[in-house]
């Protein structure tokens, strides 16, 4: 199995800036892929952005020019640099892992707010 702390979120003001950490721990293999899932009340989770263990980083035509993701592989940990935040980026921000050994794994969640 592979567990998922997530750490950053909080309260900012419409066009601030935020970082999410997310570091993995556990029976972890390469390749996989880290990354960055969001859900608002009364929506479906959708995804914001994710890594392969090799680069390659993926983004939502929605944050793409104002979230950045990286990995550092040797501490299986993935960062999540969110800038000039709107009002629509408020959400729950989970963390996410595959490989595939054991599939599929998230966090518990990270509350992201973005409101003046």
């Amino acid at each position: 199995q592979v567990q998922l702390v997530e750490s950053g979120g909080g309260l900012v003001q419409p066009g601030g800036s935020l970082r999410l950490s997310c570091a993995a721990s556990g029976s972890i293999t390469s390749p996989n892929v880290m990354g960055w899932f969001r859900q608002s009340p009364g929506k479906q989770r959708e995804l914001v952005a994710t890594i392969y263990s090799g680069s390659y980083p993926n983004y939502a035509d929605s944050v793409k020019g104002r979230f950045s993701i990286s990995r550092e592989n040797g501490e299986n940990t993935v960062y999540l640099q969110m800038s000039s935040l709107k009002s629509e980026d408020t959400a729950v921000y989970y963390c996410h892992f595959w490989q595939q050994r054991t599939g599929y794994s998230w966090g518990r969640g990270t509350q992201v707010t973005v409101s003046s």
